[in-house]
C-alpha cells in the first residue's frame, strides 16, 4: 500500500512504503493518516484478488505481499486463504510497526502472517512462492520492470504474480502538486522531489514484459470515482501518500506549500453536498507462470 521511494507523487496502498529512496530525503510515513481512506484504497486490492486464480500450494500456499504498508490488505489475503503462510514486506519502519501490532501472528485457519523489512529495488525471494502480490507500490520503485524476471523466477510452476498501481499522474491532484513543486518559489527545494513519466508504465508494457517471461497475462485498467467526505478531502487523501515526500522534505516549512496546494485542489475538486468526487485510475496485472495443474 504505501509506497517506497519518496520520489513519486502518486497517492496510493498500499499504502505502502516499499523501496529505498533515491531523492533528497526518504519520506516518513504516517500509518494513521494513510488508513483514513482505507476503505477506498483497499477496493482496488479486492478487485485484483477477484482475478487471482487459486494458487498451486493447496490449502497452505506461500504468499509474499510486496509493499504491505500497515498490513490491512495483507489481512485480506488471509481472509481468502486462511491456511496461507504470508509475509508482508515493506521498508517503512512506521508502517511495519503498525503491521506487527495489528496483524502479525497465527490466523484462525491455521496459517500465519509475518512482516519483514525489504528494499524492493534489490529484494530477491529466498524461497519459492505460490503467489507474489503487490498493492499500489511499484510506482515508488524505480526500475521495477527490471525486477520482474527475478520475482517470476521465484514462483512455483502455476504460481501467480499480481499487482495494481495507480495510473493517476496526469490527474489534477498529481499534476498540480508537480507544477507547484517546480514553481519559482519551490523549485530550489523541491524541483527533483517528485517523479512522473517513469513512475508507472502503460498496461501494454506490463503485459509485454511478463508475456516475454512466459507468463499468461491479464492486464486492464479501471477509473474509480471515489466520493470522499470531509473538508479538503482530496488533500487529506494525498497527505497519506503522494504528498509524503514533500512533507518530509520541507518539514516544519511545509505549511505555505500545503496552503497553496489546498487552494488549487479546492478549485480542481469542488465539494458538493454529497462529498467530493475524486476520479482515480488504476492499472491491474495478473500474470500466471506456466506449469502446475490446470
Amino acid at each position: 500500500m504505501p509506497p517506497t521511494s519518496p520520489t513519486s507523487p502518486t497517492s496510493s496502498p498500499s499504502p505502502t512504503s516499499q523501496a529505498t529512496h533515491t531523492g533528497p530525503t526518504a519520506p516518513t510515513w504516517d500509518p494513521q493518516q494513510y488508513l483514513r481512506h482505507a476503505g477506498h484504497r483497499a477496493r482496488a486490492f479486492v478487485d485484483l484478488l477477484a482475478h487471482v486464480p487459486e494458487p498451486p500450494g493447496g490449502d497452505r500456499p506461500r504468499i509474499a505481499d510486496l509493499g504491505c504498508g500497515p498490513g490491512n490488505v495483507t489481512r485480506l489475503l488471509a481472509d481468502r486463504w486462511p491456511g496461507a503462510r504470508i509475509t508482508g514486506y515493506d521498508n517503512s519502519p512506521e508502517m511495519l510497526d503498525k503491521a506487527h501490532v495489528d496483524h502479525e501472528g497465527p490466523t484462525p485457519g491455521g496459517g500465519r502472517i509475518d512482516f519483514a523489512p525489504a528494499d524492493l529495488r534489490t529484494w530477491a525471494p529466498a524461497q519459492p512462492y505460490d503467489l507474489i502480490v503487490s498493492n499500489a507500490t511499484f510506482q515508488w520503485v524505480p526500475g521495477h520492470l527490471d525486477r520482474f524476471p527475478v520475482w517470476v523466477d521465484a514462483l512455483v510452476p502455476g504460481g501467480t504474480f499480481a499487482f495494481q498501481v495507480p495510473g493517476s499522474f496526469d490527474l489534477p491532484s498529481h499534476r498540480l502538486m508537480r507544477e507547484l513543486a517546480r514553481s519559482d518559489r519551490w523549485r530550489d527545494r523541491l524541483g527533483d522531489t517528485l517523479r512522473h513519466d517513469d513512475a508507472v508504465h502503460m498496461p501494454a508494457a506490463y503485459l509485454a514484459t511478463l508475456a516475454d517471461l512466459g507468463c499468461e497475462v491479464d492486464a486492464w485498467e479501471t477509473t474509480y470515482v471515489h466520493l470522499l467526505q470531509g473538508e479538503d478531502a482530496v488533500l487529506d487523501w494525498v497527505t497519506g501518500t503522494g504528498l509524503r515526500p514533500i512533507l518530509t522534505e520541507l518539514g516544519d516549512d511545509a505549511g505555505p506549500f500545503v496552503a497553496e496546494y489546498r487552494t488549487a485542489l479546492r478549485e480542481a475538486y469542488p465539494a458538493t453536498p454529497h462529498g467530493t468526487a475524486f476520479p482515480f485510475r488504476r492499472i491491474f496485472v495478473v500474470a500466471r507462470k506456466p506449469g502446475g495443474e490446470g
